[in-house]
């Protein structure tokens, strides 16, 4: 199968807004090539002694998205120019050009596995199956986590800051619901904190077998972890199945945009003294979320930052 490649030129220090911009438009994978040095965590996670000097960063990134040849790729694109003339309202994104081309079929979901590596947490550490446990890390709390085709390995700043909230805030027993699942990891490390019970909701189908194996690998019994493909923000189906004032924390890792609508529809699924734990927002979108957060009647608990991500953890009185 060949595939439609279209390359975004921005700018280096826009990446992550323009990437999230890209999945407001329907754009779901990403590849970033750019001349950023490597950081510390970069180096370690490559397992290298010695990394060769690479160019001098020149401040351009290049963003590449594919669609398929039957997508309709004029929709998209339309979509996708709307959104970053938008956003180039209120930052520099540089040219925002984009450039078509065509290559063919990858092996998409293997590709990736050469730059994942185990790596921690803070306290937890996260392993792929492909990597064995080292003698030194045996007895530590330890995740077996394959995001397949569905989003979620931890190494994403907005994921780790949920997974510190987690440790905060789970208690012995809590019945947790998940927005946004993708591979599982936030479920399971809730049940490994000792939560008793998961839902995860999802759009992306590919969500139910990558919680599926993660579960398996992790030892988590099948009916500790349900799962459910559909959008909970308009769908009445999926929140009556999902239920109503039953939840002791709701974890909702998406984007600002998301969070936006689905924070006055989730407090109806929380008890009374409930947590929510959201992340995937962008510094420049803190206020937009904490404003529905309060708007939607729950109490703003705290707000924490790794970079330039931000979660918000608000509680239902």
């Amino acid at each position: 199968m060949k595939w439609n490649r279209f390359t975004l030129k921005t700018k280096t220090e826009a990446e992550d807004i323009v990437i999230c911009t890209l999945a407001e438009a329907g754009v779901e994978g990403v590849e970033i090539q750019d001349k950023k040095p490597l950081t510390e965590e970069d180096k370690a996670q490559m397992f290298v002694d010695i990394m060769p000097e690479g160019p001098e960063d020149d401040g351009v990134a290049y963003l590449s998205f594919y669609l398929e040849e039957d997508a309709d790729k004029d929709a998209i694109l339309a979509d996708v120019r709307a959104a970053l003339d938008e956003l180039k309202g209120y930052m520099d994104i540089g040219e925002a050009t984009i450039e078509e081309s065509q290559t063919e079929d990858k092996d998409w979901i293997n590709n990736w596995k050469e730059y994942f590596h185990q790596f921690y947490v803070d306290d937890i550490l996260i392993v792929p199956s492909w990597e064995e446990v080292k003698e030194e890390d045996q007895g530590k709390m330890i995740l077996h986590i394959d995001p397949g085709t569905a989003f979620g390995t931890g190494m994403h700043e907005t994921t780790q800051l949920v997974i510190r909230q987690l440790k905060k805030y789970v208690k012995e027993g809590a019945e947790i619901l998940d927005v946004g699942t993708g591979s599982g990891i936030l479920g399971i490390v809730a049940l490994k904190l000792g939560a008793g019970h998961v839902v995860g909701t999802d759009l992306d189908p590919c969500a139910v077998p990558a919680v599926s194996e993660n579960k398996e690998a992790n030892g988590i019994p099948e009916d500790a972890f349900a799962m459910m493909i559909g959008n909970i923000i308009d769908d009445k189906e999926v929140q009556d199945r999902v239920g109503y004032e039953k939840y002791d924390i709701v974890a909702a890792n998406i984007l600002a945009d998301v969070l936006v609508p689905l924070t006055p529809v989730i407090v109806q699924q929380m008890k009374k003294g409930a947590y929510y734990i959201t992340s995937g927002i962008l510094d420049v979108k803190e206020k937009v979320v904490t404003e529905a957060v309060e708007k939607a009647g729950l109490t703003l608990v705290e707000v924490t930052r790794q970079g330039e991500w931000v979660s918000v953890t608000a509680r239902k009185d």
